[in-house]
């Protein structure tokens, strides 16, 4: 099963629920498009503990710290949707992650969603609570379901606001499926207690 992991805002905590999910599935990891000098996957790397999950590198790796369409621009290159393709072993699940939110742009025609859709992959959906999130995510959920993707459920991460997350939960009528405090320190201890509470959570 291929799993794609977005958010309803740039910093919203993608990387981290990959790496909880990667360890919690014991699957696989993958980021195909990535922007800034600085790779993501490197970071889940870091922080899962399993002898089973694979990292796969990137269909795009832009140096640029900016939006994908926009980096490829500067780096003239420009992203194909049909050349990024699933890779390694099909076998295991795996965890994709996207770049920013569902609209951001990958080229003139594409976006960020897509890569989800031509997957078929379920979406996981990261939200944090900040004023303008309800609106945020619910936008979100909306652009997800008209486009017919089916959606694995919520994770809230960050500072907790139980009225806010009530509200999502009630009008998206999706599964909380975790909530991530917010940590001090992101290590392979943290990764691992929420990924057992994420395992406890999942229904497949």
């Amino acid at each position: 099963m291929n799993y794609f992991v977005t958010a309803i805002n740039t910093d919203s905590g993608k990387t981290l629920v990959s790496a909880i999910l990667t360890q919690a599935l014991q699957a696989d990891y993958w980021k195909p498009v990535q922007s800034g000098p600085e790779r993501d996957a490197d970071k889940v790397s870091e922080l899962i503990n399993n002898n089973y999950s694979l990292i796969f590198n990137e269909s795009y790796w832009f140096q640029t710290p900016a939006a994908p369409h926009y980096a490829a621009e500067i780096e003239n290159v420009t992203i194909d949707l049909d050349k990024i393709e699933l890779p390694g072993n099909k076998g295991n699940h795996l965890v994709i992650e996207g770049a920013g939110g569902v609209l951001v742009p990958l080229n003139d025609t594409h976006f960020v969603i897509d890569i989800a859709a031509k997957f078929e992959a379920e979406i996981i959906l990261v939200s944090n609570n900040y004023l303008g999130s309800i609106n945020h995510t619910l936008l979100t959920i909306n652009e997800i379901q008209r486009r017919g993707l089916p959606v694995k459920g919520i994770v809230f991460n960050g500072p907790r606001n139980p009225s806010t997350e009530e509200y999502i939960l009630k009008k998206s009528g999706l599964k909380c499926l975790l909530k991530i405090d917010q940590e001090k320190e992101l290590d392979q201890f943290v990764v691992s207690k929420y990924a057992i509470e994420l395992f406890n959570n999942w229904e497949d």
